[in-house]
């Protein structure tokens, strides 16, 4: 499995954690309102909002990275 798509693969799994624990934490605090600020909504959609584009945006460096790196290795690669 080439670097690219194993770095795919982790971020896939962990762009939906994090989603799944959005939406969990979404969920108690409309369940709960008692229990969370009122501001409870806005500041989980920020909070998350901004680990998972920050998550992305260094995903997408790092698949340049591992793109170079499956192209040195197969240049590297000895003919035969």
């Amino acid at each position: 499995m080439s670097r690219k798509a194993r770095l795919i693969l982790v971020m896939v799994i962990i762009e939906a954690g994090l989603a799944g624990l959005w939406w969990y934490l979404a969920r108690y605090g409309m369940t709960n309102p008692g229990r969370v600020t009122p501001d409870f909504q806005a500041v989980l959609g920020q909070t998350m909002g901004m680990a998972m584009g920050g998550l992305l945006g260094v995903g997408i460096m790092l698949f340049f990275i591992a793109a170079r790196n499956d192209r040195k290795a197969a240049q590297n690669k000895p003919q035969g």
